[in-house]
């Protein structure tokens, strides 16, 4: 039976019309801390937004859309007939501190991984020497960007007339100083903006001084890397993982543990009773690459309170999160620290271009010192000019306004690889529209050989990469790895046709 409803005086604030912040967000925010801090206790039904917006004298339309993001990130569940409730799958021990225990393993099935991860097999697959790692990228790009490459954007639709605009007047106002060496956690007003705008986005809990400046994600996980880990150190890693965070914190001497991922993201439990306890956990849990996973508000809840108790630093990897197609972008995993144990990463790469080398650290108070004298004895910092630039075109808007664009084109172009499935591959390959990010995946028939497809289609000009490529175990399904973002319908549709026999002879030889 549903619990009574709520008392709404309970709401951790009252909401301000005159405050910067938007009055949807601002009760989001209240319901969401009213449900964390357990005012609001799981089960218990909510008002409707019409009643709900009289009684708080709002627009019902300003309750819609708190809701709706509260739908989007797991905090509220619908029921028909019945009305909106705080979600169920927030366990009661999540939300509140408890003394620390050793969690017995999981019996949730992993979707991709055919064995469940166990400490011997975990660290004995990733203990190895550096150089018998796989390579960094599994795929070749000395023959340019072709289809259908993953992790890239559309650079011919950037605004490069109104970037130059930009620069051009944001060069001129920087001064002698500024044109020494700089800080090396980065240029002040870009530090700023970048704090304020995550602070609007993505719920980030952050001031400019604990923002990080630094040349993309894989300079990020090197300063985090080499500031926090000593050699032999067990670093938990998703399975399958991006390989530039495998490879990086390799470098810095960790010993990588996979832990599976299945439907609701990495699995907690299973990283929770490895024989050694981990120094820190790398997680992409908006968008997980390359499965296209998103965590679990559970799964969120239950990797933060392990960490709480254990002194685990978390790396949250948000390198895709403004690309979301589907509802408003989700909420970060770092919001939800109350214990300031994770170190929040985000690069420009995806969002604007990769040859600006240019992304971020979010650090705990704790480590922006340690994290900024690494930089400091790393490149110094990143590029003065094109900092500035950068700033000046986030804080005149050029920035959300190009990516209202890119979603827009993104999406079309998601779906005309989804049409071009339908028609050439149906039955080669099963293929679900992606809700986030700039590649999907397509499940091959068990059986099928993923990389002599990626071997036959690189002798075509086409580019794929197998699942297994990420992984550090056998898949119980393997996969491809298709990017879409950087490509017209028409490269997308020229590549298909190359890729559709070679599809066809894989699926005859497992008959």
């Amino acid at each position: 039976m549903a619990k009574h409803a709520p008392d709404l005086a309970l709401l951790a604030a009252p909401l301000d019309p005159d405050a910067s912040t938007p009055l949807y967000r601002q009760l989001y925010d209240a319901i969401r801390k009213a449900i964390l801090i357990g005012r609001f206790a799981p089960g218990a039904r909510l008002p409707s937004t019409r009643a709900l917006a009289d009684e708080l004298s709002l627009s019902r339309n300003t309750v819609a859309l708190a809701f709706d993001q509260l739908f989007a990130e797991g905090y509220l569940e619908g029921r028909i007939g019945s009305g909106t409730y705080v979600s169920r799958a927030l366990p009661d021990e999540l939300l509140h501190a408890e003394p620390a225990t050793h969690a017995g393993p999981t019996n949730e099935p992993a979707i991709l991984p055919s064995a469940p991860a166990t400490p011997s097999r975990a660290l004995s697959q990733r203990g190895r020497e550096t150089s018998e790692l796989r390579v960094y990228s599994p795929y070749d790009l000395s023959h340019g960007i072709r289809p259908f490459v993953t992790g890239v954007p559309a650079v011919d639709a950037f605004p490069m007339e109104t970037w130059t605009r930009v620069a051009g007047k944001a060069w001129h106002k920087l001064t002698a100083h500024d044109l020494s060496y700089g800080d090396p956690a980065g240029f002040w007003p870009l530090r700023k903006a970048i704090a304020e705008r995550l602070r609007e986005a993505r719920a980030v809990r952050c001031d400019p001084e604990q923002v990080i400046v630094v040349g993309g994600t894989q300079q990020a996980i090197d300063v985090i890397a080499h500031t926090l880990i000593n050699p032999g150190d067990t670093v938990c890693i998703e399975d399958p993982v991006y390989l530039g965070a495998s490879a990086g914190l390799t470098k810095a001497g960790a010993r990588l543990a996979p832990i599976p991922i299945d439907s609701e993201g990495l699995r907690v439990a299973d990283a929770r009773v490895l024989d050694t306890l981990p120094r820190l956990v790398f997680v992409a849990p908006s968008y997980q690459y390359p499965t296209g996973v998103t965590m679990s508000l559970a799964r969120r809840l239950a990797l933060l309170d392990w960490a709480r108790r254990t002194g685990v630093w978390v790396i949250e990897d948000d390198y895709d999160c403004e690309f979301r197609y589907s509802g408003r972008p989700l909420a970060s995993l770092q919001s939800l620290d109350e214990d300031r144990r994770v170190i929040y990463v985000g690069t420009f790469s995806k969002s604007l271009l990769p040859a600006l080398r240019l992304g971020f650290v979010v650090a705990p108070p704790d480590l922006v010192d340690a994290f900024r004298s690494a930089r400091a004895v790393s490149d110094r910092h990143v590029n003065t000019l094109e900092q500035a630039a950068l700033a000046d075109f986030i804080q005149e808007g050029h920035f959300d306004q190009h990516l209202r664009r890119m979603r827009t084109l993104y999406l079309e172009r998601q779906e005309a690889l989804l049409d071009i499935a339908q028609h050439l591959w149906a039955g080669l390959i099963e293929m679900q529209p992606g809700h986030a990010g700039l590649h999907v995946v397509g499940r091959l028939e068990p059986g099928c050989d993923a990389q002599h497809i990626a071997r036959q289609a690189a002798a075509q000009g086409v580019t794929v990469i197998p699942l297994s490529a990420f992984a550090s175990r056998p898949l119980s399904r393997d996969g491809l790895a298709l990017g879409y973002a950087a490509y017209t319908p028409r490269d997308l549709r020229k590549a298909a046709a190359r890729l559709t026999p070679i599809l066809e002879r894989a699926h005859l030889a497992t008959d």
